[in-house]
Order: C-alpha cells, then structure tokens, then sequence
C-alpha cells in the first residue's frame, strides 16, 4: 500500500521507528507520580515489620497530632466505613483455599510489609514522618518462609482456614499411567531443583492517584496499570462497592511491569478510599523498598521431577511434584500461574507420552507471589529442560542430539501434548539447526574437549522453548477456572477529515503498542502512520478490556484491531461500490483506494470515503452514517511461539566467575509486525532469564524480613554483565490467528534462564556437577567443584 508503506513488504513487518520514543526520551511523557490535582494530598502507609503477628493495638495519637496530618487510619475504619474490603482471586481451582484480603490488616499481619495503617497528609514528606510516629503492639508468632516447610513443619497457620498451610493441591496428568511408563523405561533420570523468588524491579514504582467527586459519587483513578479495566472492576466488585459505570482508571505512561502492575493491590485501593473519605485528592508512590516487600515477586517453586528414556533416547514419560509458594495472600493470578501456566508447559517442544504432575500451593508468610515475565511457562520449561540435560547424560548422549530425537515433526501439527495443550503450528528442528549453526556447534565441542586439557572450563547450553500465550478461549478459561474472559476489545474509528483513531483494550508498559498497533491498521485500511493515533489506558475512552500480560498484545489485541480494521474496509467498500456505481466484483482495494477493476483512475481513497460517511449525503441506502467498527475478538486457541536458544561460557573453577562468551537466540513468533521491536523484546527477556539464572534471587532471614530489600542487596545485572546477543528468526504463522502472529514479550525470559544454568552445569561436568540451583554465583560455583575442600 503505497500510502502506508515503508520498505519493500508494505508497513506490516517493517522496522518502523518507535513512535513512543521521543516523549520519553525528552520527558515530554507523563507517568502517574506526574499527576497532579488541585487540593491534592498525600498518603503513606504504615507497613508491619514482622513476618507475622498479631495486632494487639493501634496507637495513632501523636501521628494525629502532627501539624500538616489530615487523617490516620486503620484497617478498623475501613471495616466500619461498609465497603466490601476484599482483594478477590481471578482463578479458582478445585478446593482452593481462599481467605479475606482485606486492604488493611486487621487481626495479623501476615508478612514483612503488609499495610496496617495509612495518613494522609499535606506532603508526602509529613505523611511519611507520621507513619513512624504510629504505635502498633504486636504479638509475634512462628512463621514460614518456605513453601516446603510451611506445609510439612509444625508451623502456625499463615490463614486459620489453611491450617496446614496448603491453598490448593493441584494434579495434571494420568499418575497411573506415567508409572507404567517409567516402569517401562530402560532409563530414569531425577533433579531436584528450586526456582528462587524474582522481585520484578520494574523501572517505574507503583503509584496512584484518587480523586473522588462527591457531587456525582465519581472515582477517577490514575494508576500504574497493566490492566486498566480489570482494576475498575475489582475496585467495584470487591473493595470499594462503587458502581462500576462511576469508576474512571486512567493508566497514563507506564515504565514497565514484567507482570507486578496486573494486580489489584491494597494500596491503591487505600487511595481510593481515602479520597472518598476526605472527598479531595489523594496521591501516593511507592519507594523501591517499599515496592520490594509489597510488589508481588515472582517463581519460588521446589520441584523434584523425573524423566524416563530408553537406550535410544526415547523420552517415555516425566513427572514431578512442586511446592509452590503462594506468599501470604492470593493475588489474582497466583492459583493459575503454578498450576495450568506450569503445568501444560511440560511436554516442551517434545513427543512426550506420558506427564504427570502434582502441586502444592503452599502460604507462607511472605509477599504474594504471582505472574512475572514467562509465569508458570518459564518454570515448566526449565523443569523440561534440566531433565532433558540430565536424561542426556544419564545416556552418555549429546543433549543436542537427545532433544533432536525427540522433537515434534512438523507434520504432526495441530499436536496435543499429554500435557493437555494443542500446538497450533511449529517447525522446531529448523529453529535449532539454525541456532546451532549461528555458535558452530560441532567445532564448540572439539574446542571444549581442546580447552578442558588445559584447565580451562567451557560451557555450552542448549535449551528448546514453547510458550502458550494468549491465554483463550474465554469458554475453556472458564472452565479452568478464570474469573476473566481471554479476549480483547478495539474500536477503530475513521474521523470526517480521514484520520484514523485505533482504542485498544491493552494498556502498553514499553511494549511499542501505538508502534505496532498503528502498523497493522496503515496495513489493513491504506493510511500513513502519521494519520493514525492509539490510545489505550483509559477505562472511559475504551469501554471494555483485558489488559497486557501472557503474551497477548500482538496476537490477541492486534487480532482485534485487524478484524475492525477489516470490518471499517468492508463498510468503507460499500460505500465505494455504491459511489462508483460498479459491481462488487468489479471494485478493487489497493494503497488505500477502491478503483475499478481495470480502470484505476476512477478511485475514491478510503480517506475520502470516510468524509462521505459522516456527511451521509450519499450513502447506500439502509446505511447509517460513519465509520467505526468495534471487535470483541476471542481467540480459538493459545497461540505457540517457540525457538532455541544457545549460550557460550567460560567458567573460572579458581574463582567461580562465569563469562558468557555468546548468546544465541532463534526465535519464532509467528508473523512479525516490526522486527526491531521484536529484536528489543527478545534483548530484554535475555536480559531478565539471565539476572534469575545468575544473579536475582529475594532472601528471607531466619526472622522472616525480607533481606534482599534493595537494589545493592539485590543483584539487577547491569548492562556490563551482558554480552552481546545474536538474535535470528524463523517465521511460522498461527494458523488460526487474523495475522498469523504468535507474540513475543515472555519467549527470551523463558528460554535463557535454562540455557545459561545448563551452558555453566556443562562447563562443570569434569567435576562430577550434573545440576546447580539459580542463582549460579561464583560462590556456588567455587563451592560446587570443591573450594571449601
């Protein structure tokens, strides 16, 4: 479409610029701390300092004392104030355990950081002085930081209702039926691992501001949001009991997520509350500190999982058992994540016949654990991966050759797994050889063999990925439990000048979305980027939406908005047919225009035509004036993104300092709408799979206080620990996607945290290591080949 092209291919797959990128980089853009509102006041929260206790008593006399404090209060006040004071889970499963969640504590605290009272003052400054001024007595009590230990010790239960501690046992799979397959087996390999907790250290803190109109008993909220709707209607629903038709969430700029910005948390319903109750605006932002105990973390799984294979490689059968820590309350997704998000992953890329697996969601007291970047895909895929490495050599087989044995042929696809999952589309076997040719594989394993003569430890990592993303549809995430529908919402809408207005149902934290969103519709319809604007974030502009997380916005979003843009394109072809006076048959749409079939001087652009639409002088008859359309679209299917990733190390078995020489990263997403911003989703994942494979990991002290609680306690790689990452793709439509598009945001998370651990174990096999636990530091690794000897 020559209107809308850039580059050979048209505008769709073209590596446009960023549009996002100039208001953020000259701090032109607006987050939600930018936010401010006449009257407007300030809110701090005071936090427990115990894992957990109970609330003897509530001292707020000298904070109320202060000089510039509006109000103080308590968990007690909300109670009274007859709000419904409850943060609700969005997934049940079968027996699950699920206690109030009140936005204040009341009777215990149930973790280091959990809020038990607020003030509201004239400053920031003032409110966070008069929080210390606040005395709360408490009643210290046994407490468990561990999954494994919350639900086998003889330990004070974190919620009475639980009082073993367990929320939910979870199965997937035929236990009976795994057992004849290991029993069949020639082979079983074991690892015991554990996936530690990730704080998701997003860039921008969690803030909010309230502004709670009393004549008209409206609640505007802006907030950092990846889920704008989800958050007006939890806010309705459960916490606040206003109508949800009277609750305006603006999600303005927001400086990334990783999965911590989908919740419904207690602050910002403190907020709100605050603001209905003093009826003026009420602002409040987290420090990073506080945002390390109260941002839900990510992972904390113990697993013990095996893999049955015969002498020639044949994978028969996996199973494996997981404590998986829930922290002290449930957040919305934290039942799904370490159940049917782990779970159905396990098959990877691989014909496995035979899955079981058991999970015990465990309370313990500390922060709620949830979704972050790769939820529950990211642990299933490590698990598959470990196994795949020690079945290897268990074997004495090259794991490459192991994971080529087994892969899923092409023409096997749509392919249900035993995992209870069907593939859409997939050629994993083109993805690997590619990877391995970028690293030279066979010449890596000579210069290994050379380099191990000389003392010196290279390590190679192979891992394989499938993700399911775009969790839909709605019907079976439903049936599984969700209390939220997998589709998602776009209104495309020609203005009467011909500019072209995309609303969207996600809400973008850095993703590119009025980048990529705007592609597809100059695609779709024939207009310019620079006639077309998208908007997101705002619950009253978009009337309904699902939020970004899971992958989703490229397949499930975009999916939306090109099945609006095509009903716009079929409206906008009437109009033209009936104008030219021609047959259906005999009008063509190219480059934006509708011409006859032959004659292509006799057009009407579809700009024009949308000037048409509003005047209505001349329209077909029947027609109503305009030009918009609105998609609900609800997938029929996961979409499958998949790839194979391959990293180089160096480790120094004196010192237990890893280098990782080079990266490799093959993936597959589907159709790709901007390769650039899909190389920077790709950057960024490794990025993180890396920090958890190496460095990340959150630490309770035996007191059950949080003791990675900062940035120099806990280890962010910097850019100066990475290496340069080569990236590649294979392009493999979803056959059932509007684009063919599968996404991208979680796939590099997923795949490099196993990678980099099975590239450092490989490096250390001389040394009898066949598994280390994240993060590998050069303490573990000093350890690990002897150094205490």
């Amino acid at each position: 479409m020559s209107d809308a092209s850039e580059g050979e291919g048209g505008v769709f797959g073209s590596g446009v610029e960023r549009r996002e990128d100039i208001p953020l980089l000259t701090g032109d853009a607006n987050y939600t701390a930018d936010v401010s509102r006449p009257g407007m006041a300030h809110l701090a929260i005071r936090r427990s300092d115990h894992a957990h206790a109970r609330i003897v008593d509530i001292d707020t006399t000298e904070a109320e004392a202060m000089d510039g404090v509006i109000a103080v209060y308590t968990g007690e006040d909300v109670e009274e104030s007859g709000v419904p004071n409850s943060i609700p889970t969005a997934w049940m499963l079968p027996g699950l355990v699920t206690p109030q969640y009140r936005i204040l504590a009341t009777d215990k605290v149930r973790h280091e950081g959990s809020g038990v009272a607020a003030v509201v003052a004239e400053s920031s400054q003032r409110a966070r002085d008069a929080i210390d001024r606040i005395d709360v007595e408490y009643e210290p009590l046994a407490h468990a930081t561990d999954p494994v230990a919350a639900v086998e010790e003889d330990l004070p239960p974190v919620h009475e209702e639980a009082e073993d501690n367990v929320a939910f046992d979870f199965e997937l799979g035929d236990d009976g039926a795994t057992d004849e397959a290991f029993a069949d087996a020639d082979h079983v390999a074991s690892v015991d691992l554990r996936q530690p907790r990730i704080i998701p250290n997003a860039m921008e803190p969690r803030a909010a501001v309230a502004e709670f109109e009393a004549s008209t008993e409206k609640l505007r909220l802006w907030m950092t949001s990846q889920n704008p709707h989800l958050h007006r209607m939890l806010l309705s629903a459960s916490t606040l009991g206003i109508p949800e038709n009277r609750i305006e969430v603006i999600a303005p700029e927001v400086g990334g997520g990783f999965g911590s910005k989908i919740y419904h948390y207690p602050d910002e319903a403190v907020t709100a509350w605050c603001s209905m109750q003093l009826e003026r605006p009420v602002k409040w932002r987290a420090s990073r500190q506080e945002g390390y105990v109260t941002d839900c973390h990510g992972r904390d799984h113990v697993t013990t999982a095996e893999i049955a294979v015969d002498d020639d490689g044949t994978v028969r059968g996996v199973r494996a058992e997981t404590h998986a820590g829930l922290g002290a309350q449930l957040s919305q997704f934290g039942t799904a994540t370490p159940s049917y998000l782990y779970t159905t992953v396990l098959s990877g890329q691989y014909t496995i016949p035979a899955i079981y697996c058991r999970v015990i969601g465990a309370f313990t007291n500390t922060t709620p654990v949830d979704a972050y970047r790769g939820a529950g895909r990211a642990e299933g895929i490590y698990v598959i991966e470990r196994l795949m490495d020690v079945a290897a050599r268990e074997l004495d087989m090259d794991p490459v050759e192991l994971r080529r044995r087994n892969l899923v042929p092409p023409e096997e696809f749509p392919y249900e797994s035993a995992a209870a999952l069907v593939y859409d589309s997939g050629e994993y076997e083109r993805a690997m050889e590619k990877a391995l040719d970028h690293v030279g594989y066979d010449e890596l394993r000579k210069k290994q063999e050379r380099l191990r003569g000389e003392g010196r430890y290279l390590g190679i990592g192979v891992a394989n990925f499938v993700e399911s993303a775009g969790l839909s549809p709605s019907g079976l995430a439903g049936d599984l439990g969700s209390q939220a529908g997998g589709w998602e919402s776009s209104i495309v809408r020609f203005d009467s000048t011909g500019t072209l207005t995309v609303l969207a149902g996600t809400a973008d934290q850095g993703q590119g979305h009025r980048t990529t969103y705007a592609q597809i519709a100059a695609e779709e319809l024939g207009v310019g980027l620079e006639d077309i604007e998208v908007i997101e974030g705002d619950t009253d502009r978009i009337p309904q939406g699902m939020g970004t997380y899971g992958s989703r916005s490229a397949s499930v979003g975009g999916g939306a908005i090109a099945r609006a843009a095509r009903e716009v394109r079929e409206k906008a072809r009437k109009i033209a047919e009936h104008q030219l006076e021609a047959a259906p048959e005999d009008v063509v749409f190219d480059d934006g225009s509708f011409h006859l079939e032959g004659a292509p001087d006799r057009a009407l652009h579809i700009q024009e035509i949308a000037h048409e639409a509003y005047l209505g002088h001349d329209l077909p008859e029947g027609m109503d004036p305009g030009l918009e359309e609105t998609n609900f679209y609800d997938p029929e299917n996961f979409t499958y993104p998949f790839g194979t990733h391959v990293a180089v190390v160096e480790v120094d078995a004196e010192t237990g300092d890893i280098d990782i020489e080079k990266y490799v990263a093959v993936d597959d997403c589907g159709e790709i709408i901007n390769p650039m911003i899909v190389e920077g989703q790709v950057h960024g994942g490794i990025a993180q799979g890396i920090g958890a494979a190496l460095y990340e990991g959150a630490a309770y002290d035996e007191a059950g206080h949080l003791r990675t609680r900062r940035m120099d306690e806990y280890a962010v790689p910097h850019s100066t620990y990475l290496p340069d990452f080569e990236t590649d793709t294979t392009v493999t439509p979803s056959p059932h996607n509007p684009l063919g598009v599968k996404g991208v945001g979680e796939s590099a998370t997923i795949a490099a945290a196993p990678t980099v651990v099975s590239a450092v174990v490989d490096a250390l096999e001389p040394f009898g290591v066949d598994h280390l636990d994240m993060p590998i530091t050069p303490e573990t690794v000093w350890r690990a080949v002897g150094g205490e000897d």
